[in-house]
């Protein structure tokens, strides 16, 4: 074969690591694994079933729509603040947070005490009653957001949040059109599913009013960071797909299942503009990026500049409890008033002490402020691991000649196509060829399962499911850090 040979199996390459391979945990020794950081805590000891006993029973009295990660699965029993113990009692740093959900940290004291004291005087009553707890959790929410986003209506997940969203767009402006992302995920139900625009996430039925305008993805996206170009993009959209009026745009500032990706800079106050003069409401979908996640931030859309008509919100509001809602000004409130709307569990007491004494501790304990530090510092390692990864060229002078004599050889190891997000929530692409950005769909499993070996739980996702989400409790401190990024390296290191 004449020129370049592009690629050459991951077994044959491994072949060539003793020449000029740079990673400093390429060798087989235990001693260099990394280390994780101490923790004084013992979790009680489990006497449940087995790991293989549940999966048999999953197996066969759950959905086959489930699925797991790793090809052996992990039976998680007992968390404690940024960790997991499973049921040998073996200590796992938590790098996914329940999927951007545990913000506090797992069990913690405080959001725990909130839910016992609730549950012992009134697990449930109904709306139709008066009580303290949802209440006091509205106004202490309204209180975070700005302008004059001040009713509350309480739901059980981000999907029925996003729901109720649409629904009330459509009623409050009479038009029917929505538009949303390309890469997008909202929810799994009727509407959400419209806006929703991942075929991985979408069944064969019927959506309507439904538009997605093109991705202002910095790294995958047509104009690069240009979030102006991407604007564009909604108006023609607008003016050729619909009737000139829309009734809302839905977008996430950080798309968490399309694979944490940040929207182009400038994009969401053009484009709320465009979506305003054509009658319509912007809806943000905050349900991941919400709750001092991005650390700058309360909520992600304010990292754009921009303020919202609804907001959505969910998994980080209740540290794990089911809760979620909507949130948007007293006159969009009103269109639910034409008829009866009604939620058995929206509002649940033990749900709304659980989401006060979350806002609670999030104050308290300044984790904006070490999301912020924290991420910023996990980011600038992500980086530099990114650079230390290169694939690698060698020629065919010496080992090499089985080629003929000009041929190539590029080893192509598993690299870091991208670093993105901010705070704690971060994205970490990998691709087997920087320049083309080959997803390496099949090599991030392999480096999971190495990860979770070590010890650490991590997230993936994007369209490719070839990027790692990386969304811990916001108690994720700087040790932790350091062995995330040194076992994924690690990981890295043996593919």
């Amino acid at each position: 074969m004449k020129g370049v040979v592009v690629r050459r199996a991951l077994w044959e390459s491994r072949r060539f690591r003793g020449r000029g391979y740079s990673g400093a945990c390429a060798a087989d020794d235990v001693n260099e694994l990394p280390k994780m950081p101490p923790f004084d805590y013992t979790p009680p000891p489990y006497s449940g079933p087995t790991a293989a006993q549940i999966l048999a029973k999953r197996k066969e009295f759950l959905s086959p729509s489930i699925f797991h990660f790793y090809g052996k699965p992990v039976n998680i029993v007992h968390g404690k603040m940024q960790y997991l113990f499973d049921e040998k009692g073996r200590r796992y740093l938590d790098g996914f947070g329940g999927i951007a959900t545990v913000c506090c940290g797992h069990c913690h004291p405080d959001v725990v005490k909130a839910i016992v004291n609730q549950t012992n005087n009134l697990q449930h009553s109904t709306i139709l009653y008066l009580n303290h707890a949802i209440t006091d959790f509205a106004e202490a929410l309204a209180s975070k957001i700005p302008g004059d986003l001040k009713v509350v209506f309480f739901t059980n997940s981000g999907t029925e949040a996003n729901e109720l969203a649409i629904m009330m767009a459509r009623l409050y402006t009479a038009n029917h059109d929505i538009v949303s992302l390309r890469n997008a995920y909202h929810g799994n139900a009727a509407g959400t599913m419209g806006a929703t625009a991942q075929s991985n996430w979408k069944f064969n039925v019927v959506q309507t009013g439904m538009h997605h305008a093109l991705n202002p993805d910095p790294y995958r996206g047509v104009f690069g960071s240009d979030g102006l170009k991407y604007a564009r993009d909604v108006e023609d959209l607008i003016k050729f797909g619909t009737s000139g009026h829309v009734a809302g745009f839905m977008s996430e500032a950080i798309q968490g299942v399309g694979g944490i990706v940040e929207l182009a800079p400038n994009y969401l106050p053009s484009v709320y503009e465009s979506i305003r003069k054509a009658g319509g409401l912007c809806i943000a979908d905050e349900v991941q990026s919400g709750f001092a996640r991005t650390g700058t931030h309360f909520w992600g859309f304010e990292t754009q500049g921009v303020v919202p008509d609804i907001v959505t919100m969910a998994k980080g509001i209740g540290n794990g409890i089911p809760l979620g809602a909507v949130v948007t000004t007293p006159k969009v409130a009103e269109v639910l008033t034409r008829r009866s709307y009604f939620n058995t569990f929206g509002g649940n007491p033990v749900c709304t002490a659980a989401g006060l004494a979350v806002l609670k501790v999030i104050e308290r304990e300044n984790l904006q402020e070490n999301a912020r530090v924290v991420g910023s510092y996990l980011k600038d390692r992500f980086n530099a691991l990114k650079d230390k990864h290169e694939s690698k060229l060698y020629s065919s002078s010496s080992s090499t000649d089985h080629l003929q004599t000009h041929d190539l050889l590029v080893l192509f190891n598993v690299v870091i196509g991208d670093v993105r997000g901010r705070g704690l929530m971060l994205g970490i692409e990998l691709v087997t060829d920087r320049t083309l950005k080959t997803p390496a769909k099949n090599e991030i499993a392999r480096v999971m399962e190495l990860m979770k070996d070590m010890g650490v739980l991590v997230g993936k996702g994007g369209f490719y499911g070839n990027v790692f989400r990386v969304t811990p409790p916001l108690c994720f401190n700087k040790e932790d850090a350091d062995f995330m990024v040194d076992a994924m390296d690690y990981a890295m290191s043996k593919i």
